[in-house]
Formats: C-alpha cells, structure tokens, sequence
C-alpha cells in the first residue's frame, strides 16, 4: 500500500453520491491493489484519504469476495502483530487487465460527460 500522498485529492467533507461510488468501488479498489498486496482497512483509508469518503467494510468486502471468486485477486491470511490475522487481497494478472480495461472506459465516460454537460457547448449540439 502506498505510504505518500503526492496526488491526494481532498474533498473537505464533500459527500458523494452513493450511485457514484457504488458505480466506481470496484476499479477504484483494483487501483488501490495495484500498489501491492492489502487488507480491507487499508484499502479503506487509502480511498478515504484520497477523497472519496467513509467506504463501509459492508460495502468493500462483498466486492471483494466477488472479485476473488472471478478470478481478478487472490487472498491469504497473515498474522497480526500483537492481533488477529489479516485476510491481504493482491491483483491477480486478470486483475491487472481489468483494472486497465476499466480505467480506459472510464476516462472514456468521463471525456463524454464532461462535453456533454459543458454550458457553453453549442445548443445544435444538445437537440436531437
């Protein structure tokens, strides 16, 4: 998991949409994986800390478990320093691809979006 926080993209206390990060958990999750091997809570702090909100464990560890179950991670338990052990989640090379596959959509999505809220887009643009 990534230490640093070079590209952190504050929210100050905004609340996304629960569609939205319904719609996004799943590759933003793979892109949290993507720095190495990691558990649900770190997985947690890493999307919070880079602006996206409380995930709820609830949320996180169905996706999780669907994941696996596609073939997309692979999980093992280590032991705790001093606690219980931790179930760590790590990217499989599907995994990889997907996360690729997915960020390429999306950035696609995004570029749509965008234009297509754009006010100063010409109205001939927006009528059918």
């Amino acid at each position: 998991m990534s230490t640093s926080t070079p590209d952190v993209r504050a929210t100050d206390g905004v609340d996304w949409p629960s569609d939205w990060l319904r719609a996004t958990l799943g590759f933003l999750a793979l892109r949290a994986l993507s720095f190495g091997p990691s558990y649900g809570y770190a997985i947690i702090s890493e999307l919070e800390r880079h602006g996206f909100g409380a995930i709820k464990g609830g949320t996180l560890y169905p996706l999780l478990t669907r994941y696996e179950a596609a073939g997309l991670l692979t999980t093992e338990w280590r032991a705790g320093d001093g606690g219980p052990g931790r179930k760590y989640f790590a990217l499989t090379e599907q995994g990889r691809a997907e996360l690729t596959r997915l960020s390429a959509d999306w950035r696609r999505f995004v570029e749509s979006s965008v234009h297509y809220l754009d006010p100063d887009r010409p109205a001939k643009e927006i009528s059918p």
